[in-house]
């Protein structure tokens, strides 16, 4: 049995909070709150290691993980100087889209310099990472291997603690007795299987409705080293799905040198889980150059599945009456389809509201009803975005039928995607988009109308953007040439865009206010 001693008690009063989950969402909700209370507890069902290491309640954790401009940047405000331990502990910054080869659902995007970058990695050296930021707290403690029950409720509508149970090998059930935590506030950062619509409904107040739109979206996921000599003039690969063909790939470089390679494919198809059948379906992408990377690279770890991928909204903004001194955040408010890397950026930004709003405010008492629709105006443009991509299949569109507004909104996208293989501006737009650091406004300033009016201005890059792979490949450089020196020899570069800067998120606009093209769900009581 694992306890902390200090968890059992002790913690009445003004200025405790419990963060159930040490997910990314939990840890970045426990800082945001440190600097508010009098102590942080979080309550977490694994065990944790100082050393990255694989365990059970990360979901997805072993498939690739990228934190958006918008996350890493969010994260640098909540941990400041965490962006360079990041890149210490292996993870790779990655150029978009001047290192990536990118195949967008319009073709081959074309690869030139921006302000922009995503950090690649593990999950387990970002939490890893997060982690011992958190334990060099003194407000902060861990209380591992225990798991919360249901939430005490007190006077009024209020929450007033955890009722939790920690391991106990000696018994039948391997769990212990349980008992109370007393807290001032709480959170629940337990992701997609979160209890709390139950744990409300204990209580005495209504389950949330939920809007879901499932892609039936599988994962196959392993780690390769490179091939011996490997040279490129790109560090990165996304051959995003199309209608015509559900089936993504993703190279990443994480920590170690070492590439990071999924395949996915959607509408209920599983990628097989060995290696034989990963490179088969990395051949039936719509490019073969995924396939013809990895054919000599070896691999280092068994190919892992995943398949829980639904988009699911959870409107907790949407009920009349809520216990004050509780939140959800994280994928236990809304999870997106993981094909889009959003998670953890989201959860990071609604971690941000939680630490503005603690700051303006001055205190946590009344507070919870509104961040509830703050984190549901946060949520919102990646909603959009995973969920208009979504619609592109024809098995999602039949079940979830999307209002007009929605259908109108899809179709100005897709144009202004299609004319993105072409035209920077437009591309470059599309790239702030989905790293979470675009207005909706931006997308429709006049320079931005007329490019998806226009759409593409000509056929775009007939194969991958790279002097080192693919069919129009120059087999020159001699083995061993590094990448840097490659990239410098690339002629595939165009000027940078004067393009205005990104405008920054979260958005202000809450699901179905006017002028917001919000996705008109089906909804399950």
């Amino acid at each position: 049995m694992s306890v902390n001693p200090g968890a059992r008690g002790g913690h009445g009063g003004d200025g405790h909070a419990v963060v159930i989950g040490s997910s990314l969402a939990g840890m970045a909700a426990a800082r945001a709150l440190s600097p508010h209370m009098r102590k942080v507890t979080i309550i977490e069902r694994d065990r944790l290691t100082v050393e990255p290491s694989w365990r059970r309640g990360v979901a997805q954790a072993r498939h690739a993980h990228n934190l958006m401009a918008a996350g890493h940047q969010g994260l640098e405000q909540l941990f400041p100087g965490i962006t360079d331990e990041l890149l210490t502990a292996g993870m790779v910054r990655v150029r978009m889209p001047e290192d990536m080869l990118l195949l967008a659902p319009g073709g081959w995007m074309s690869r030139f310099e921006t302000d922009l970058a995503m950090l690649t990695g593990t999950r387990d050296v970002i939490d890893a990472v997060v982690r011992q930021r958190l334990r060099s707290d003194p407000k902060v403690e861990f209380v591992e291997e225990h798991e919360a029950l249901g939430l005490q409720s007190g006077r009024g509508d209020t929450v007033t603690g955890v009722w939790v149970r920690g391991r106990d090998g000696e018994t039948r059930t391997g769990w212990g007795e349980k008992y109370l935590i007393d807290a001032d506030f709480v959170v629940d950062a337990t992701g997609r299987k979160s209890k709390a619509p139950q744990w409300l409904e204990d209580l005495g107040y209504e389950r949330p409705r939920e809007s879901v739109v499932d892609a039936k979206t599988a994962y196959a996921t392993s780690i390769y080293e490179p091939p011996a000599g490997h040279a490129a003039d790109w560090s990165c690969m996304l051959l995003m799905a199309s209608a015509d063909i559900p089936r993504q790939g993703i190279l990443n470089p994480i920590e170690g040198g070492r590439w990071m390679v999924s395949v996915s494919a959607s509408g209920g198809d599983r990628p097989p889980t060995d290696h034989e059948g990963l490179l088969r379906a990395a051949g039936t992408l719509r490019d073969p150059v995924l396939r013809d990377v990895i054919e000599s690279a070896t691999p280092l770890e068994p190919v892992h599945g995943s398949g829980r991928t639904e988009n699911r909204w959870r409107h907790y903004e949407k009920l009349s009456r809520w216990p004050d001194g509780f939140l959800v955040i994280g994928d236990a408010f809304g999870g997106f389809n993981p094909s889009y890397g959003q998670g953890m950026s989201v959860a990071v930004l609604c971690a941000q509201v939680l630490s503005d709003r603690l700051a303006a405010h001055g205190t946590h008492i009344g507070l919870a009803g509104r961040l509830r629709k703050a984190f549901a105006r946060t949520m919102t443009p990646a909603w959009q975005l995973a969920t208009g991509m979504d619609f592109s299949y024809p098995w999602v569109y039949e079940v979830t039928r999307p209002d007009a507004v929605t259908r109108i909104g899809k179709r100005y996208v897709d144009r202004l995607t299609a004319a993105a293989v072409t035209d920077q501006h437009a591309a470059l737009l599309m790239l702030q988009h989905t790293q979470l650091l675009a207005s909706p406004a931006a997308m429709f300033r006049p320079r931005v109308i007329a490019a998806a009016l226009r759409g593409p201005s000509g056929p775009g890059p007939a194969g991958p953007p790279s002097n080192t792979h693919g069919s129009g490949a120059r087999h020159t450089h001699p083995a061993g040439l590094s990448a840097t020196r490659i990239r410098g020899l690339a002629a595939h570069r165009s000027p940078r865009p004067t393009a205005p800067a990104p405008e920054q998120v979260p958005s202000t606009t809450a699901p179905g206010a006017p002028g917001t093209p919000l996705h008109n769900t089906r909804r399950t009581p």
